[in-house]
């Protein structure tokens, strides 16, 4: 696969080229006067280089082993961080040298820490000019959700810690004039987006994105899922052009739709393809229940009444019936809430908020709703249907068991969808026993006034 990929961008396609995705560029509306302030380094105490000591070891590769700054050295140390994960240790190789990059790599990879690594270092080498406008940032990275953008903001405020370097983030679902006022107080280094936000930014005049030298779009693949591609358009046309910039590009997956944006967006890209170390998560207890479908929900109902479970997540592999699922929960007495490409944005962003927040108890999703969803405490995830794509399936249980912490699935396996299983095992390198739900698992669901 990586040898066809190569062949898309061979080198007659390096050179930059104009295309609609990139020409013309917006107009910038008259913007206020330059104002000169900037964030002070945290005292850095009497921490030294020779405090981070990394034994060499065959195999890993030190963060030691590229020339980082003193500053940056210190953030990762705090962070605990002595050898790069592979695909740090590749992406790093190319993006340090101004490369443009596209990466292959799940969550919990650490992918992101790679690209604001590679960020940083780029923005600490090249000193801002000297006058300066605000709402100018100098690095733009952009996220389909905002759980995303917060997790992405909250990595870059800890690897910026020494560096002097202002981090932003722009999020719908928050007030807008409260991050306006964080715009307007100091310069932006790093801004990290999502598509709606940053152009309703962009179109009051309030960001310009002409001086921006890193750009990053993260989990490309989801974008596309949600339509957010025209939106990022937009945006990308309002940055320079490719050749004066580096672009990164991250996708979960390499469809031809993610390629054909990556050979627009990107000049001569490395491509590093990395599969997680566990394709699962050690600390996940999975189980698979038979189950005839017509039961399917009696099982669901049981499991989560009966254990008084708080937190749970139940994927299903089509909108229609994630919607059936949750009106029959909620007709039932449990709270719960659906989260799914028919759910608008705002409501999506209430939902999770509401769910980390435990005033919800099962939320219901699809994959491509659920994926990048990173809430700590979810105890359980139940595959009502299992997934159509094994990868899928890695996906949703990595929404439990997260950070160390211990969690459980629990598998529907159907007459509809059984036929998944081997596949998964395949993936996962070993047998999930199958078996059958007990009893009173199984027990007629109480209907409200019987």
């Amino acid at each position: 696969m990586l040898k066809a990929l190569k062949k898309i961008f061979a080198k007659g396609d390096a050179a930059p080229q104009a295309e609609p995705a990139e020409q013309p560029r917006a107009e910038q509306p008259a913007r206020e006067k330059p104002r000169r302030e900037r964030k002070p380094k945290p005292q850095a105490s009497l921490w030294k280089p020779e405090d981070f000591v990394v034994e060499p070891q065959e195999g890993k590769t030190r963060f030691h082993d590229f020339k980082l700054s003193n500053e940056l050295m210190h953030a990762i140390h705090d962070l605990g961080f002595p050898y790069c994960t592979p695909i740090q240790a590749q992406v790093l190789g190319y993006t340090l040298r101004g490369q443009d990059a596209i990466g292959r790599a799940q969550t919990g990879t650490g992918k992101t820490a790679a690209f604001l690594i590679s960020i940083i270092s780029q923005l600490q080498q090249t000193p801002p000019p000297k006058e300066r406008y605000m709402g100018e940032p100098r690095a733009l990275i952009i996220a389909p959700t905002r759980e995303l953008v917060v997790q992405i903001a909250k990595d870059a405020q800890a690897l910026t810690k020494y560096s002097g370097l202002n981090v932003m983030s722009f999020v719908g679902g928050m007030e807008f004039d409260k991050q306006l006022k964080a715009l307007e107080a100091r310069h932006c280094d790093i801004l990290v987006a999502t598509p709606g936000r940053l152009l309703d930014f962009q179109q009051r005049g309030e960001v310009h994105l002409d001086m921006v030298e890193v750009m990053v779009l993260d989990e490309a693949d989801r974008m596309l899922d949600m339509g957010f591609i025209p939106q990022v358009r937009q945006i990308i046309r309002q940055t320079p052009p490719k050749s004066e910039r580096q672009t990164l590009l991250f996708s979960a997956t390499f469809t031809d739709d993610v390629m054909n944006l990556a050979k627009q967006w990107t000049t001569n890209p490395a491509i590093v393809e990395i599969e997680p170390e566990n394709v699962a998560s050690e600390t996940v207890e999975q189980h698979v229940y038979a189950v005839a479908g017509s039961d399917k929900y009696k099982l669901l109902y049981n499991l989560v009444t009966q254990n008084q479970w708080e937190r749970v997540m139940v994927f299903a592999n089509r909108k229609d019936e994630v919607r059936r699922i949750e009106e029959k929960l909620v007709r039932d007495g449990i709270n719960a809430a659906q989260l799914s490409g028919d759910v608008p944005q705002h409501k999506r962003i209430r939902t999770l908020e509401n769910f980390r927040e435990g005033r919800i108890t099962v939320l219901v999703a699809t994959d491509v709703a659920g994926r990048g969803i990173h809430i700590d405490g979810i105890s359980h995830v139940i595959n009502f249907t299992l997934p159509e794509d094994p990868d899928d399936y890695v996906h949703r249980i990595g929404r439990t068991g997260r950070a160390g912490a211990e969690g459980v699935s629990i598998s529907f396996a159907g007459e509809d969808d059984s036929y998944q299983l081997p596949a998964i095992e395949e993936l996962l390198g070993r047998k999930i026993k199958c078996e059958m739900p007990p009893d009173e698992l199984l027990k007629p669901v109480p209907r409200k006034g019987h």
